[in-house]
Protein backbone atom coordinates (compact mmCIF):
# COMPACT_ATOMS: atom_id res chain seq x y z
CA UNK A 1 0.00 0.00 0.00
CA UNK A 2 3.02 2.34 0.13
CA UNK A 3 2.72 5.25 -2.27
CA UNK A 4 -1.01 5.53 -1.60
CA UNK A 5 -1.50 7.58 1.54
CA UNK A 6 -4.95 8.70 0.42
CA UNK A 7 -6.13 5.13 0.01
CA UNK A 8 -5.03 4.41 3.59
CA UNK A 9 -6.73 7.49 5.02
CA UNK A 10 -3.42 9.27 5.68
CA UNK A 11 -3.70 12.20 3.29
CA UNK A 12 -4.05 14.82 6.01
CA UNK A 13 -2.78 15.43 9.52
CA UNK A 14 -6.04 14.37 11.14
CA UNK A 15 -5.90 10.99 9.40
CA UNK A 16 -2.27 10.49 10.37
CA UNK A 17 -2.98 11.36 14.00
CA UNK A 18 -5.91 8.92 14.11
CA UNK A 19 -3.74 6.18 12.58
CA UNK A 20 -0.94 6.71 15.09
CA UNK A 21 -3.38 6.74 17.99
CA UNK A 22 -4.75 3.40 16.82
CA UNK A 23 -1.18 2.10 16.64
CA UNK A 24 -0.53 3.39 20.18
CA UNK A 25 2.20 5.61 18.81
CA UNK A 26 1.13 8.91 20.37
CA UNK A 27 1.81 10.31 23.84
CA UNK A 28 -1.15 12.42 25.03
CA UNK A 29 -0.43 15.19 27.54
CA UNK A 30 -3.63 16.22 29.31
CA UNK A 31 -2.10 18.54 31.93
CA UNK A 32 -2.53 22.18 30.84
CA UNK A 33 0.73 23.64 29.48
CA UNK A 34 1.89 27.14 28.68
CA UNK A 35 2.89 27.90 25.09
CA UNK A 36 5.87 29.96 26.23
CA UNK A 37 8.69 27.45 26.84
CA UNK A 38 6.72 24.89 28.87
CA UNK A 39 5.15 23.01 25.96
CA UNK A 40 8.50 22.62 24.22
CA UNK A 41 10.19 21.69 27.48
CA UNK A 42 7.73 18.83 27.99
CA UNK A 43 7.94 17.75 24.34
CA UNK A 44 11.75 17.65 24.49
CA UNK A 45 11.55 14.86 27.08
CA UNK A 46 10.09 12.61 24.38
CA UNK A 47 12.54 13.63 21.62
CA UNK A 48 13.14 10.72 19.26
CA UNK A 49 10.22 8.65 20.61
CA UNK A 50 6.50 8.85 19.95
CA UNK A 51 4.85 12.09 18.79
CA UNK A 52 3.25 14.15 21.58
CA UNK A 53 -0.28 15.58 21.50
CA UNK A 54 -0.97 18.41 23.94
CA UNK A 55 -4.74 18.39 24.39
CA UNK A 56 -4.88 21.21 26.96
CA UNK A 57 -3.03 24.40 25.99
CA UNK A 58 -3.48 27.34 28.32
CA UNK A 59 -5.44 30.29 26.88
CA UNK A 60 -5.93 28.54 23.55
CA UNK A 61 -8.74 26.48 22.11
CA UNK A 62 -6.78 24.12 19.88
CA UNK A 63 -4.48 21.16 20.64
CA UNK A 64 -0.83 21.04 19.54
CA UNK A 65 1.01 18.08 17.98
CA UNK A 66 4.81 17.93 18.29
CA UNK A 67 7.39 15.35 17.30
CA UNK A 68 5.67 13.88 14.24
CA UNK A 69 8.95 13.66 12.30
CA UNK A 70 11.51 12.93 14.99
CA UNK A 71 11.31 9.11 14.82
CA UNK A 72 12.05 7.29 11.56
CA UNK A 73 10.26 4.17 12.80
CA UNK A 74 7.05 6.17 13.13
CA UNK A 75 7.52 7.67 9.66
CA UNK A 76 8.09 4.19 8.25
CA UNK A 77 4.73 3.11 9.68
CA UNK A 78 3.02 6.07 8.06
CA UNK A 79 4.53 5.41 4.64
CA UNK A 80 4.33 1.61 5.02
CA UNK A 81 7.95 0.90 4.08
CA UNK A 82 10.90 -0.62 6.01
CA UNK A 83 12.72 2.07 7.94
CA UNK A 84 16.05 1.44 6.18
CA UNK A 85 14.30 1.91 2.81
CA UNK A 86 12.60 5.19 3.72
CA UNK A 87 15.14 7.57 2.07
CA UNK A 88 15.13 5.47 -1.10
CA UNK A 89 11.34 5.34 -1.15
CA UNK A 90 11.17 9.13 -1.11
CA UNK A 91 13.82 9.30 -3.84
CA UNK A 92 11.81 6.82 -5.94
CA UNK A 93 8.69 8.96 -5.54
CA UNK A 94 10.63 12.01 -6.73
CA UNK A 95 11.87 10.02 -9.74
CA UNK A 96 8.32 8.87 -10.49
CA UNK A 97 7.14 12.48 -10.38
CA UNK A 98 9.99 13.59 -12.66
CA UNK A 99 9.06 10.95 -15.25
CA UNK A 100 5.25 11.11 -15.03
CA UNK A 101 4.22 14.24 -13.13
CA UNK A 102 0.69 14.43 -11.73
CA UNK A 103 -0.05 18.09 -11.03
CA UNK A 104 -2.27 19.21 -8.15
CA UNK A 105 -5.89 20.08 -8.86
CA UNK A 106 -7.72 23.19 -7.67
CA UNK A 107 -11.09 22.40 -6.11
CA UNK A 108 -13.92 24.73 -5.11
CA UNK A 109 -13.83 24.10 -1.37
CA UNK A 110 -11.82 22.31 1.29
CA UNK A 111 -11.73 21.67 5.02
CA UNK A 112 -9.02 24.32 5.39
CA UNK A 113 -11.65 27.02 4.75
CA UNK A 114 -14.46 25.87 7.02
CA UNK A 115 -13.86 28.96 9.21
CA UNK A 116 -12.66 32.27 7.71
CA UNK A 117 -11.34 35.34 9.58
CA UNK A 118 -10.23 38.52 7.81
CA UNK A 119 -10.45 41.05 10.65
CA UNK A 120 -9.36 41.33 14.27
CA UNK A 121 -6.23 40.06 15.99
CA UNK A 122 -5.75 37.34 13.45
CA UNK A 123 -2.77 35.54 15.01
CA UNK A 124 -3.76 35.87 18.65
CA UNK A 125 -5.96 32.75 18.77
CA UNK A 126 -3.36 30.41 17.27
CA UNK A 127 -1.48 28.08 19.67
CA UNK A 128 2.01 29.01 18.48
CA UNK A 129 4.75 27.86 20.90
CA UNK A 130 7.98 29.57 21.89
CA UNK A 131 10.49 26.69 22.08
CA UNK A 132 13.92 27.98 23.11
CA UNK A 133 14.21 29.94 26.34
CA UNK A 134 16.04 32.74 24.51
CA UNK A 135 13.90 32.81 21.35
CA UNK A 136 12.59 36.19 20.27
CA UNK A 137 8.94 35.11 20.33
CA UNK A 138 6.46 32.47 19.20
CA UNK A 139 7.57 30.66 16.02
CA UNK A 140 5.63 28.95 13.24
CA UNK A 141 7.96 26.07 12.38
CA UNK A 142 6.01 23.41 10.45
CA UNK A 143 4.17 25.46 7.83
CA UNK A 144 4.51 24.91 4.09
CA UNK A 145 4.71 28.21 2.20
CA UNK A 146 3.16 28.31 -1.27
CA UNK A 147 3.83 31.18 -3.65
CA UNK A 148 3.90 31.81 -7.39
CA UNK A 149 6.81 32.83 -9.61
CA UNK A 150 6.07 36.52 -10.37
CA UNK A 151 7.05 36.01 -14.02
CA UNK A 152 5.79 32.53 -14.92
CA UNK A 153 3.18 31.82 -12.26
CA UNK A 154 4.84 28.47 -11.40
CA UNK A 155 4.06 27.34 -7.85
CA UNK A 156 6.75 26.79 -5.26
CA UNK A 157 6.49 25.05 -1.90
CA UNK A 158 9.01 25.43 0.91
CA UNK A 159 9.36 25.52 4.68
CA UNK A 160 10.68 28.53 6.54
CA UNK A 161 10.44 29.98 10.03
CA UNK A 162 8.06 32.80 10.97
CA UNK A 163 8.19 34.77 14.22
CA UNK A 164 5.00 36.40 15.44
CA UNK A 165 5.60 40.12 16.04
CA UNK A 166 2.04 41.47 16.10
CA UNK A 167 -1.62 40.54 15.68
CA UNK A 168 -1.25 40.51 11.90
CA UNK A 169 2.53 40.59 11.41
CA UNK A 170 5.28 38.01 11.01
CA UNK A 171 9.01 38.29 10.42
CA UNK A 172 10.70 35.50 8.51
CA UNK A 173 13.98 34.07 7.23
CA UNK A 174 14.58 33.42 3.52
CA UNK A 175 17.77 31.48 2.82
CA UNK A 176 20.10 32.43 -0.01
CA UNK A 177 19.63 30.25 -3.09
CA UNK A 178 16.07 29.18 -2.31
CA UNK A 179 13.40 29.55 -5.00
CA UNK A 180 11.23 31.56 -2.59
CA UNK A 181 14.04 34.10 -2.11
CA UNK A 182 14.42 34.42 -5.87
CA UNK A 183 10.68 34.97 -6.32
CA UNK A 184 10.65 37.63 -3.60
CA UNK A 185 13.66 39.53 -4.93
CA UNK A 186 12.16 39.76 -8.40
CA UNK A 187 8.85 41.02 -6.96
CA UNK A 188 10.70 43.47 -4.68
CA UNK A 189 12.61 44.98 -7.60
CA UNK A 190 9.20 45.90 -9.05
CA UNK A 191 8.08 47.37 -5.74
CA UNK A 192 5.49 44.60 -5.36
CA UNK A 193 4.72 42.32 -2.39
CA UNK A 194 4.96 38.55 -2.80
CA UNK A 195 1.60 36.90 -1.98
CA UNK A 196 1.85 33.65 -0.01
CA UNK A 197 -0.23 31.08 1.77
CA UNK A 198 1.28 29.66 4.95
CA UNK A 199 -0.19 26.18 5.28
CA UNK A 200 -0.07 25.01 8.90
CA UNK A 201 -0.75 21.38 9.71
CA UNK A 202 -0.35 19.66 6.34
CA UNK A 203 -0.13 15.93 5.69
CA UNK A 204 3.28 14.25 5.43
CA UNK A 205 3.09 14.03 1.63
CA UNK A 206 2.98 17.83 1.32
CA UNK A 207 5.72 18.27 3.91
CA UNK A 208 8.05 15.87 2.07
CA UNK A 209 7.36 17.61 -1.25
CA UNK A 210 8.30 20.96 0.29
CA UNK A 211 11.76 19.79 1.45
CA UNK A 212 12.89 18.19 -1.83
CA UNK A 213 16.27 19.73 -2.81
CA UNK A 214 16.26 22.32 -5.57
CA UNK A 215 18.44 20.14 -7.82
CA UNK A 216 15.68 17.50 -7.87
CA UNK A 217 12.84 20.01 -8.32
CA UNK A 218 14.02 22.87 -10.59
CA UNK A 219 12.35 26.27 -10.56
CA UNK A 220 10.30 25.54 -13.69
CA UNK A 221 8.51 22.57 -12.07
CA UNK A 222 5.62 22.37 -9.60
CA UNK A 223 7.10 20.31 -6.78
CA UNK A 224 3.69 19.89 -5.16
CA UNK A 225 3.23 17.15 -7.74
CA UNK A 226 5.58 15.07 -5.58
CA UNK A 227 2.83 15.07 -2.96
CA UNK A 228 0.50 13.62 -5.61
CA UNK A 229 2.93 10.72 -6.13
CA UNK A 230 3.00 10.01 -2.39
CA UNK A 231 -0.76 10.36 -2.03
CA UNK A 232 -1.61 8.11 -4.98
CA UNK A 233 -3.90 10.82 -6.38
CA UNK A 234 -3.66 14.52 -7.30
CA UNK A 235 -3.10 16.84 -4.36
CA UNK A 236 -6.12 19.08 -3.80
CA UNK A 237 -5.67 22.83 -3.52
CA UNK A 238 -8.15 25.67 -2.95
CA UNK A 239 -7.99 29.31 -3.97
CA UNK A 240 -7.10 31.63 -1.11
CA UNK A 241 -9.69 34.19 -0.03
CA UNK A 242 -7.52 37.34 -0.08
CA UNK A 243 -4.36 36.60 -2.11
CA UNK A 244 -3.91 35.17 -5.64
CA UNK A 245 -2.24 31.95 -4.43
CA UNK A 246 -3.58 28.46 -3.75
CA UNK A 247 -3.60 26.69 -0.40
CA UNK A 248 -3.60 23.01 0.57
CA UNK A 249 -7.27 22.06 0.80
CA UNK A 250 -6.93 19.82 3.86
CA UNK A 251 -4.57 22.01 5.92
CA UNK A 252 -5.47 22.56 9.54
CA UNK A 253 -4.90 26.33 9.24
CA UNK A 254 -4.00 28.63 6.34
CA UNK A 255 -2.46 32.05 6.94
CA UNK A 256 -2.90 34.27 3.89
CA UNK A 257 -0.48 37.15 3.54
CA UNK A 258 2.09 39.03 1.53
CA UNK A 259 5.81 39.50 2.09
CA UNK A 260 6.35 43.25 1.85
CA UNK A 261 8.91 44.91 -0.44
CA UNK A 262 11.64 47.12 1.03
CA UNK A 263 10.57 46.37 4.61
CA UNK A 264 12.80 44.73 7.21
CA UNK A 265 12.04 44.31 10.91
CA UNK A 266 13.75 42.47 13.80
CA UNK A 267 13.57 38.67 13.76
CA UNK A 268 15.17 36.26 16.23
CA UNK A 269 16.93 34.87 18.10
CA UNK A 270 15.60 31.61 16.67
CA UNK A 271 16.45 27.99 17.57
CA UNK A 272 17.99 26.50 14.42
CA UNK A 273 19.05 23.18 12.90
CA UNK A 274 22.51 23.52 14.44
CA UNK A 275 21.21 23.47 18.01
CA UNK A 276 22.29 27.10 18.38
CA UNK A 277 20.30 30.31 18.02
CA UNK A 278 20.20 32.24 14.76
CA UNK A 279 20.92 35.74 16.03
CA UNK A 280 18.51 38.63 15.95
CA UNK A 281 18.65 40.75 12.80
CA UNK A 282 16.41 42.80 10.54
CA UNK A 283 14.68 40.37 8.19
CA UNK A 284 11.65 40.12 5.91
CA UNK A 285 8.10 40.98 6.96
CA UNK A 286 4.84 39.21 6.12
CA UNK A 287 1.55 41.08 6.63
CA UNK A 288 -1.31 38.71 7.40
CA UNK A 289 -4.55 39.40 5.51
CA UNK A 290 -6.69 36.42 6.55
CA UNK A 291 -6.65 33.14 8.43
CA UNK A 292 -8.80 30.18 7.48
CA UNK A 293 -9.03 26.89 9.34
CA UNK A 294 -10.92 23.70 10.00
CA UNK A 295 -13.70 23.71 12.57
CA UNK A 296 -11.67 21.46 14.88
CA UNK A 297 -8.02 21.86 13.86
CA UNK A 298 -4.77 20.62 15.36
CA UNK A 299 -1.72 22.90 15.38
CA UNK A 300 1.50 21.22 14.19
CA UNK A 301 4.80 22.29 15.74
CA UNK A 302 8.23 21.05 14.67
CA UNK A 303 10.76 20.99 17.49
CA UNK A 304 14.40 21.99 16.96
CA UNK A 305 16.48 18.79 16.81
CA UNK A 306 15.80 15.39 15.28
CA UNK A 307 12.67 16.48 13.44
CA UNK A 308 14.62 18.99 11.40
CA UNK A 309 17.52 16.56 10.99
CA UNK A 310 15.19 13.89 9.57
CA UNK A 311 13.55 16.36 7.22
CA UNK A 312 16.95 17.08 5.69
CA UNK A 313 18.56 13.65 6.04
CA UNK A 314 15.74 11.56 4.62
CA UNK A 315 15.77 13.52 1.37
CA UNK A 316 19.56 13.86 1.11
CA UNK A 317 20.76 10.33 2.02
CA UNK A 318 19.36 8.61 -1.06
CA UNK A 319 20.58 11.43 -3.30
CA UNK A 320 24.10 11.16 -1.87
CA UNK A 321 24.05 7.36 -2.15
CA UNK A 322 23.02 7.30 -5.79
CA UNK A 323 25.45 10.04 -6.79
CA UNK A 324 28.45 8.51 -5.03
CA UNK A 325 27.72 4.88 -5.92
CA UNK A 326 27.91 5.75 -9.61
CA UNK A 327 31.51 6.76 -8.96
CA UNK A 328 32.32 4.26 -6.20
CA UNK A 329 30.31 1.02 -6.64
CA UNK A 330 31.70 -0.29 -3.33
CA UNK A 331 29.38 2.11 -1.45
CA UNK A 332 26.72 0.20 0.51
CA UNK A 333 25.03 2.83 2.68
CA UNK A 334 24.88 6.47 3.79
CA UNK A 335 23.42 8.06 6.89
CA UNK A 336 23.38 11.72 7.92
CA UNK A 337 23.74 11.54 11.67
CA UNK A 338 21.55 13.19 14.30
CA UNK A 339 24.67 14.44 16.07
CA UNK A 340 25.70 16.05 12.80
CA UNK A 341 22.38 17.94 12.65
CA UNK A 342 21.30 15.97 9.56
CA UNK A 343 23.51 18.37 7.59
CA UNK A 344 27.12 18.20 8.65
CA UNK A 345 28.26 14.60 9.26
CA UNK A 346 27.79 11.64 6.90
CA UNK A 347 28.78 8.08 7.75
CA UNK A 348 29.35 5.98 4.64
CA UNK A 349 29.55 2.18 4.52
CA UNK A 350 31.84 0.42 2.03
CA UNK A 351 32.53 -3.09 0.82
CA UNK A 352 36.20 -2.28 0.61
CA UNK A 353 38.05 -4.64 -1.71
CA UNK A 354 40.95 -2.41 -2.66
CA UNK A 355 42.95 0.10 -0.63
CA UNK A 356 42.32 3.77 -1.36
CA UNK A 357 38.72 3.44 -2.53
CA UNK A 358 37.56 4.79 0.84
CA UNK A 359 39.30 8.10 0.17
CA UNK A 360 37.67 8.36 -3.25
CA UNK A 361 34.30 7.75 -1.58
CA UNK A 362 34.92 10.40 1.08
CA UNK A 363 35.79 13.04 -1.51
CA UNK A 364 32.81 12.10 -3.69
CA UNK A 365 30.48 12.40 -0.69
CA UNK A 366 31.66 15.93 0.05
CA UNK A 367 31.03 16.83 -3.60
CA UNK A 368 27.57 15.23 -3.57
CA UNK A 369 26.37 17.25 -0.54
CA UNK A 370 28.31 20.49 -0.05
CA UNK A 371 26.86 21.39 3.42
CA UNK A 372 28.81 18.46 4.92
CA UNK A 373 31.64 19.23 7.31
CA UNK A 374 32.63 15.63 8.14
CA UNK A 375 32.53 12.27 6.35
CA UNK A 376 33.42 9.04 8.18
CA UNK A 377 34.04 5.90 6.11
CA UNK A 378 33.50 2.46 7.70
CA UNK A 379 33.44 -1.15 6.51
CA UNK A 380 30.26 -3.09 5.76
CA UNK A 381 30.48 -5.02 9.05
CA UNK A 382 29.74 -1.75 10.89
CA UNK A 383 26.13 -0.69 11.53
CA UNK A 384 26.05 2.91 10.34
CA UNK A 385 22.72 3.48 12.14
CA UNK A 386 24.31 2.66 15.52
CA UNK A 387 26.54 5.49 16.83
CA UNK A 388 28.19 3.05 19.24
CA UNK A 389 29.25 0.80 16.37
CA UNK A 390 30.60 3.76 14.40
CA UNK A 391 32.58 4.91 17.43
CA UNK A 392 33.93 1.35 17.76
CA UNK A 393 35.27 1.60 14.21
CA UNK A 394 36.83 4.98 14.97
CA UNK A 395 38.47 3.63 18.12
CA UNK A 396 39.83 0.40 16.61
CA UNK A 397 40.39 1.03 12.86
CA UNK A 398 41.51 4.64 12.51
CA UNK A 399 45.12 5.86 12.74
CA UNK A 400 44.93 9.57 13.63
CA UNK A 401 48.31 10.30 12.05
CA UNK A 402 47.37 8.94 8.61
CA UNK A 403 43.61 8.50 8.33
CA UNK A 404 42.46 12.11 8.67
CA UNK A 405 41.83 14.15 5.52
CA UNK A 406 41.61 17.91 6.08
CA UNK A 407 40.28 20.12 3.28
CA UNK A 408 40.80 23.82 4.10
CA UNK A 409 38.68 26.75 2.92
CA UNK A 410 35.89 24.73 1.31
CA UNK A 411 32.30 25.85 0.76
CA UNK A 412 29.97 24.51 3.46
CA UNK A 413 26.77 25.70 5.14
CA UNK A 414 26.33 29.27 6.31
CA UNK A 415 24.40 28.32 9.47
CA UNK A 416 27.32 26.28 10.83
CA UNK A 417 29.07 28.59 13.33
CA UNK A 418 32.46 27.06 12.44
CA UNK A 419 32.28 28.59 8.97
CA UNK A 420 32.85 32.16 7.89
CA UNK A 421 29.78 32.88 5.79
CA UNK A 422 29.77 29.23 4.69
CA UNK A 423 33.53 28.93 4.06
CA UNK A 424 35.36 26.51 6.34
CA UNK A 425 37.44 23.35 6.65
CA UNK A 426 36.13 19.83 6.06
CA UNK A 427 37.31 16.59 7.70
CA UNK A 428 37.31 13.12 6.19
CA UNK A 429 37.92 10.16 8.52
CA UNK A 430 39.01 6.75 7.28
CA UNK A 431 37.78 4.22 9.87
CA UNK A 432 38.10 1.17 7.62
CA UNK A 433 40.28 -1.88 8.21
CA UNK A 434 43.30 -2.52 5.95
CA UNK A 435 42.98 -4.60 2.75
CA UNK A 436 43.75 -7.45 2.75
CA UNK A 437 42.35 -7.63 6.28
CA UNK A 438 44.83 -8.96 8.88
CA UNK A 439 43.59 -11.43 11.48
CA UNK A 440 43.72 -8.80 14.21
CA UNK A 441 40.97 -6.86 12.37
CA UNK A 442 38.60 -9.84 12.00
CA UNK A 443 35.51 -8.95 13.98
CA UNK A 444 34.05 -11.37 16.51
CA UNK A 445 30.78 -12.94 15.36
CA UNK A 446 28.00 -15.01 16.87
CA UNK A 447 26.25 -17.97 15.33
CA UNK A 448 23.12 -16.81 13.46
CA UNK A 449 19.91 -18.03 15.15
CA UNK A 450 16.18 -17.35 14.99
CA UNK A 451 14.44 -16.80 18.33
CA UNK A 452 11.28 -18.23 16.79
CA UNK A 453 12.84 -21.67 17.24
CA UNK A 454 13.26 -21.24 21.01
CA UNK A 455 10.99 -21.17 24.03
CA UNK A 456 11.70 -18.52 26.65
CA UNK A 457 9.97 -16.31 29.17
CA UNK A 458 10.26 -12.56 29.75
Amino acid sequence: MSGNLSGRGLADLQGVLHFLQEQRQVVRVTTPVNLEHELAGVASKFDGGKPVLFSAVQKREFPVLAGLYWNREVLARIFDVPVEKLPFYFADMVSQWQQTPVPPVVVESGAAQEVVATTGSLLSELPIPTSGTQEGGPYITAAVVICNDPDTGMRNASIMRFMVTGPDRLTCQMDIGRHLRDYYERAERRGEPLPVTINCGVGPAVHIAAVVPANAAPMDTDELGIASALLGEPLKLVRAKTVPVEAVADSQFVIEGEILPQVREPEGPAAEVTGYYAQKADRWVCRVKAITRRRNPVWHHIMPGREVHNAVGLMAEASIFRTVQRLVPALKGVVLTYGGCGFYHAVIQLNKQVEGIQRNAIMATFAAFPPLKMVTAVDDDVNIYDPRDVEWALATRMWPDRDLIVIPAALGHELNPTTDGGLGAKLGIDATAPVPRPDRFQRMQFQPVSLAEYQFEE
